[in-house]
């Protein structure tokens, strides 16, 4: 009876240390991104940010071609973290899809990166999700870089001055992501 006891309270205290990081945040769950102890983000920034984007990375696309993602600075960047197994990923392609045929001519850039699937993957997935943006393959340093992360679909809304405005933790709507963008493009 005892050691049901211990058990318990260990598993009680295991999920209450996980919950922590999204009770502290205002959007909706996570730890700032990349704090700015520096003062790299402009004394006025574009939004009431969490941390700074980074971008030092080369991915690879879903035909294995290299992309740097420093080639986004500069622009509004939705980053989308998802694979192609988990379901909620999958309501929000669709809304990308719009957003991104909407206003890539305004300055928006949607990057999706794909957690754990292979490039054979990507290219059927994309082509049935008729996919229209940029989607590129998860590498253990932007994981660390970006994460760690909870659950999937991950989000992050960055303004062009690198600050990450908003972070979400599973789906959002179209509407969601539109009122954020807007604002900063």
């Amino acid at each position: 009876m005892k050691s049901r006891w211990i058990i318990a309270g260990a598993a009680a205290l295991s999920l209450g240390i996980l919950t922590l990081p999204m009770l502290r945040s205002r959007t909706g769950g996570g730890e700032p991104i990349r704090p700015d102890p520096e003062g790299l983000i402009a004394k006025n920034p574009s939004c009431d940010q969490t941390g700074i984007a980074t971008y030092d990375f080369v991915l690879k696309d879903q035909h294995n071609v290299p992309v740097k993602l420093a080639d986004y600075k500069g622009k509004v960047v939705i980053v989308n973290f998802w694979a192609t197994w988990c379901g909620p990923c999958k309501t929000e392609i669709p809304d990308f899809v719009k957003l991104y045929s909407e206003y890539k001519d305004k300055g928006l850039v949607i990057v999706g990166i794909s957690i754990d699937d292979s490039p054979e993957q990507l290219q059927s997935f994309m082509q049935e999700f008729k996919m229209n943006y940029p989607v590129l393959q998860m590498t253990a340093d932007v994981e660390d870089a970006w994460g760690p992360f909870y659950g999937y679909p991950t989000s992050f809304v960055v303004a062009r001055d690198g600050s990450i405005c908003t972070k979400h933790l599973g789906p959002a709507t179209k509407e969601t992501f539109e009122r954020e963008i807007k604002a900063l493009l």
